[in-house]
Formats: C-alpha cells, structure tokens, sequence
C-alpha cells in the first residue's frame, strides 16, 4: 500500500524591496514561499518566544552598535534583573506580577527621549560609581495602578491616568522602586559594580537633560505584567558605565588553575605540530620583465639575460614570501646557498 506524504500547508509572505537590496527590481510583488509541516504550525502560540517579525531598520549613519560579547552579558544581567524585579512586584503588589526582559541597546540620549511619549513617569536615579544620571520610564497608568494595588485597592483604571503623581504618590512609588533598582547590584555583580538609586521623578521627556543629546546609552526594553495588564517600561544608563566596566573585565582571567594548566599544554601540543609541518623553500634570482612578444618569440637556444649581478645574494622565499637572502655557493657536487641575511633582523 503506497504512504501518504504529511500534509503541508504553503504561505505566501510579501516583503518590501529594501529586503532584498542585491535583487534589482525586485519590488513589493516580489513573493517568497514558505513551507510548514501542520502539526508544527497548530503549535500553541504560547509555548513560542514572542518576537517580532517586523523589519528593523538599521542606520549606517549611526554605528552605535554593542559588541555581540558585551550584548550578550549585559542581556544575561537585565535578563536576571526583570526576574528579580517580577519577584519584588509579586510580594509587595499582593498580585502576580510578571517582568519579561525585551531587548538592550544602544543610542543617543536624544533618540532615546524622542522614541517616548509626551507624557510619561520618568525616574531620574543616581550612579553612584560616576556620579551620572539613569533614567527609569513608565506609563503613568501603570504607576498609578501600582499605587492603587499598594494602599489595598482592586488595580481599577483610572479616568485621570495622565495626571502627575502627588507627593503621597511618589513616596509610595519610590520606595516600591527602590527596592527594585536594588536588585541591579545583584543582576550586576558578573559585570561590576552597579549602584542606583531613585531620586525624582519627572514627567516631560522633552526637558528632562539626564544626559548630553549626543551621549551614547544603554537602553533596556521591559514589559511589565502586574494583574494581566501588561506595560512598556524602559531602563537607560549612560554607556560609559557599563562599558567600561565590561572592557576592564575581559583584561581579567578569571580561568581556574587547571583550565590555564590546560591551555599552557594545549599551547605547547599546537607549537610541536607547527614545527614539524614540511615546507616548500626556494632560492630565485630577481625577477626580469619582458614583453608578451618577446615570450611568444622564445625558440631552443635562446638566452635570457638576468639582471642580477653575480655577487648579489639571492631572495630566499617560503610561500612566494621573503624569508632571507643568501649566498650563491657549493656543498660538494651540490649546489648549495649560504643564508647571509635574515628579513625578521631587519
């Protein structure tokens, strides 16, 4: 009886013609077709990571891009820092209270303030290692249902969500907070030293000067679930902090001292093989350039004659490389050549 091959389901995804900048004319109409077995696509939404599958637009005149090593430890440490922040929420809150970490990178100060909203609860914090200015953004409806949970209410919405807090308000958020950027020296302790603290709280990005408009900084992207309602929370810190703090860690080895016995080992394995490598070494006269007719005119008997003087010594190469010069001589019936200068002496 012949098998019946797996049902696949083909979808037809269109995408833009600056995906594809190598394609001329390629335009809008351009298709591109995708293959999924069913099984996989019924997969429940849930069991995969919620990423976009938007185009990011990047800007070559702007290469303020991290390092991929340092991307990756500082989203490890905001990575820890949104689990502890869910965990504070959760116990002071009194409801389920989730922090999922989204993306960090980095921008201008100016990029940073103009991709927020015109109204928005921005936490200025103190670093304490350079005495600069962090920047903790949320939505105020959020905060303000924060401060509803806090003092016993249900977490209602509020008709009057954009107002600035009250004096009460900010006392209750900033010790809520504090305890949250706490948990930063903790995210950090891998990278460095990480102190910050809550100062004030501002509600206009446009006049808050936390930093020069050219200054480059590191901006982390949370989302914040307190009760089912989710809320976009960003984190800023100047870049100098965390990436001076990253590059005085990678002078450090922090190997154990049998991974360095290891690598010593491995080391001294490495060399012996390179040694005992075989190598091609030649001996050649200067090279003479001669016309393409005088080549196709050579015939048997012809002679060649080089313009290298008899007492000159000759290049010895290993690879077309120059290695050496030597003396033209014999060793017996043999010619032979005496190495009368060495390049790396040079």
């Amino acid at each position: 009886m012949p098998r019946t091959a797996p049902r696949l389901d083909v979808g037809c995804a269109r995408f833009p013609s600056a995906a594809f900048p190598h394609r001329p004319g390629a335009g809008a109409d351009q298709q591109a077709v995708t293959v999924q077995d069913t099984p996989a696509a019924t997969a429940p939404v849930s069991a995969r990571r919620k990423r976009s599958a938007t185009p990011e637009p990047y800007d070559f005149r702007r290469p303020m891009t991290l390092a991929r090593e340092h991307g990756r430890v500082l989203e490890m440490a905001f990575e820890t820092f949104s689990r502890q922040w869910g965990t504070q929420l959760t116990s002071r809150l009194r409801v389920l209270s989730q922090v999922a970490f989204e993306r960090v990178e980095m921008r201008s100060y100016d990029e940073y303030v103009r991709s927020l909203p015109t109204m928005t609860a921005m936490i200025l914090c103190d670093v304490e290692q350079n005495r600069s200015t962090a920047v903790l953004q949320l939505p105020l409806d959020a905060t303000l249902l924060w401060v509803d949970h806090l003092l016993g209410g249900p977490g209602l919405p509020l008709k009057d969500f954009d107002r600035e807090l009250t004096g009460i308000e900010w006392r209750l958020v900033r010790e809520l907070l504090s305890h949250a950027l706490s948990d930063l020296a903790y995210a950090f302790a891998s990278v460095g030293p990480v102190d910050v603290r809550a100062r004030s709280v501002q509600y206009n990005p446009q006049f808050v000067q936390a930093a020069a408009a050219s200054e480059p900084v590191i901006v982390a992207s949370f989302t914040v679930e307190v009760n089912g309602r989710d809320a976009a929370a960003t984190l800023m810190i100047p870049a100098d902090v965390l990436l001076a703090a990253l590059m005085a860690g990678e002078k450090l080895d922090s190997r154990s001292a049998e991974a360095l016995a290891e690598h010593r080992q491995n080391l001294s394995l490495i060399a012996s093989q390179v040694d005992e490598v075989p190598m091609s070494v030649a001996v050649r006269f200067r090279p003479l350039t001669v016309t393409p007719a005088t080549i196709a005119d050579l015939a048997v008997g012809d002679v060649l004659t080089l313009r290298h003087r008899a007492d000159e010594p000759l290049d010895v190469v290993v690879g077309d490389v120059p290695l050496a010069r030597a003396a033209l001589g014999s060793n017996g019936s043999r010619l032979a050549c005496m190495v009368v200068t060495s390049e790396e002496n040079r």
